[in-house]
C-alpha cells in the first residue's frame, strides 16, 4: 500500500464513552507512544488506583482533565503509520464544551463518533452528530464502543446501528460507516478481535489508512485569497511581487488566466513559488507565493479566482451560527468584526430567523437570542462585500467567525448557506 494524504479526523461522543480511551489505544497498539509516555500514565494509573494502565491519560492533558477524568480541551496528536499520518482532534463530550467540539471537528476530513453499546443513542451522540453534519465533515465513522460489556453482542451491535440510522434520516451524511469495539481491551482498534468473529468488516485503523478523501476537495472553483504581499527589499529581487496565501479551491497553474476580485481586472500566473521551489501546480491546501503578468493593485483580502467562476460577491448573507461566548448572549442589531478568509470586515446581526433546537431538530421562529453553546439561523450586513461560497460547496470560502469588537473574543463561528 503506497502512502497516501494525511487524515484530520476528530473523536466526539457522550461523557465516558471512551473517546480519550480510544485515542490512547491507537497510539499505543500503533506503537506511537515513547516509553517515558508509557511509565508516566502506568505511573499516574496507579496513583489513581486504577486496576488497568489507563491510556486515556495519553490524550488528558490538563490537571482538571486528570483529576475530573473528563476531557475539557481539545487535544491534538499526531501519529503515523508506514501507510498513512494523521492529526487527532480529542474533543470534549460534556455539554458545556461543546464549542471546543466544534472547534476540533470544523477543520476535520472524519468524525469518529463513539456509541456506548450499553447506552445506545443518547443526547449527546445526536448533539454531536447533527453539529458534525452541519459542520460539513465529509465521512463519519460510529464506533460502537465498550462491546466486551455486552458480551459482544452482534443483535445489540444491529439494534445501534437501528437506531443511529432511524435518527440520522434527518441529517445531511454522506458517508457512514458503523464499527464494533472495545477501546479498553483492543478489539477492532489495530488489530481483529477473536470475539467479534461475526463482524467482517474493516478494524477501526484500517480503515483511517484506507478511506479515501483526496475528492473531498473542491477542485472545481479556483479560489486563492491573498493573505500577504510579498515586496523584497533587497536588490537581487526589487522587481518581485508575489501573492501569498493558501489554496481554498481548485487548481492554479502557470499561464492560467486569473480575476483579481474586487477590482474586476483578469490577467495570468507568471509562477507559483513554494518553500520546496517553483510548482507546475497548486492545490488545497497548499500555501503558496503567486506571481502574476501584470502588475496589479493587490492587497490582503482579495481573490484571486476563475474569470468565468467568480465567488458571490455578497453583504447580505444568510447563514448558520454556533454561540460560544458564555459571558454574553447573541442579539440582533449587535456589530461585530466579521473575519472571513483573509479579510475581516464590520458586520451587523440584522436577524434571527430560528434557534435549532439540536435534540429535537425543532426550529423556534419565535428565539430573540442564542446563548452558549446554542445553534440558529441568522442574516448579516456586512459594511463591505465578501467573496464567498455556500459552506457545503466550500467549507473555506463558506465559514467565517465573529469578533466582539470590545473584547476581541471568537464569540461565534458560521456557515453561509444560500438555501435552506
Amino acid at each position: 500500500m503506497s502512502r497516501i494524504a494525511p487524515l484530520r479526523f476528530a473523536t466526539v461522543g457522550s461523557v465516558d464513552d471512551g473517546k480519550s480511551t480510544l485515542i490512547g489505544r491507537l497510539l499505543y497498539d500503533s506503537k506511537s507512544i515513547f516509553e517515558d509516555q508509557l511509565e508516566h500514565v502506568q505511573a499516574v494509573s496507579t496513583r489513581r488506583g486504577d486496576e488497568y494502565v489507563n491510556l486515556a491519560l495519553l490524550t488528558d492533558g490538563l490537571r482538571a482533565e486528570r483529576e475530573q477524568g473528563i476531557t475539557i480541551d481539545v487535544a491534538y496528536r499526531y501519529f503515523s503509520t508506514p501507510h498513512r499520518d494523521f492529526i487527532i482532534a480529542d474533543t470534549p463530550g460534556h455539554i458545556q464544551y461543546t464549542r471546543n467540539m466544534i472547534t476540533g471537528a470544523s477543520t476535520a476530513d472524519l468524525a469518529i463518533v463513539l456509541v456506548d453499546a450499553r447506552q445506545g443513542v443518547v443526547e449527546q451522540t445526536r448533539r454531536h452528530s447533527l453539529l458534525v453534519a452541519l459542520l460539513g465533515v465529509p465521512h463519519l465513522v460510529i464506533c460502537v464502543n465498550k462491546m466486551d460489556l455486552v458480551d459482544y453482542s452482534q443483535q445489540r451491535f444491529d439494534e445501534v446501528i437501528e437506531e443511529f440510522t432511524a435518527f440520522a434520516g434527518t441529517l445531511d451524511l454522506h458517508d457512514v460507516t458503523f464499527i464494533p469495539i472495545s477501546a479498553l481491551k483492543g478489539d477492532n482498534i489495530v488489530d481483529r478481535s477473536a470475539e467479534l468473529g461475526w463482524y467482517e468488516g474493516s478494524t477501526l485503523l484500517h480503515h483511517l489508512e484506507t478511506v479515501y478523501v483526496a475528492s473531498d476537495d473542491n477542485l472545481i472553483d479556483v479560489r486563492f485569497p491573498v493573505q500577504y504581499v510579498i515586496r523584497p527589499q533587497n536588490t537581487e529581487y526589487h522587481d518581485y511581487r508575489g501573492y501569498a496565501g493558501v489554496v481554498a479551491a481548485g487548481r492554479l497553474r502557470p499561464g492560467d488566466e486569473v480575476m483579481v476580485l474586487p477590482s474586476g481586472l483578469t490577467t495570468t500566473i507568471a509562477s507559483i513559488d513554494s518553500p520546496d521551489g517553483p510548482l507546475d501546480e497548486a492545490r488545497p491546501p497548499q500555501s503558496v507565493t503567486v506571481t502574476l503578468s501584470d502588475d496589479l493593485d493587490i492587497s490582503r483580502g482579495d481573490m484571486i479566482c476563475r474569470p468565468n467562476n467568480q465567488p458571490m460577491v455578497i453583504q447580505d448573507i444568510e447563514a448558520m451560527i454556533a454561540w460560544m461566548d458564555s459571558t454574553a448572549v447573541l442579539n440582533p442589531r449587535t456589530i461585530f468584526t466579521l473575519k472571513h478568509t483573509t479579510r475581516s470586515v464590520r458586520a451587523m446581526v440584522t436577524e434571527l430567523r430560528y434557534r435549532l433546537d439540536i435534540n429535537s431538530m425543532h426550529r423556534d421562529t419565535e428565539a430573540t437570542s442564542l446563548a452558549l453553546n446554542e445553534v440558529g439561523r441568522v442574516t448579516l450586513r456586512t459594511m463591505q462585500p465578501l467573496f464567498a461560497d455556500d459552506y457545503r460547496r466550500n467549507r473555506v470560502t463558506g465559514s467565517f467567525i465573529l469578533i466582539d469588537e470590545s473584547t476581541n473574543l471568537t464569540v461565534a463561528g458560521g456557515m453561509i448557506r444560500t438555501s435552506m
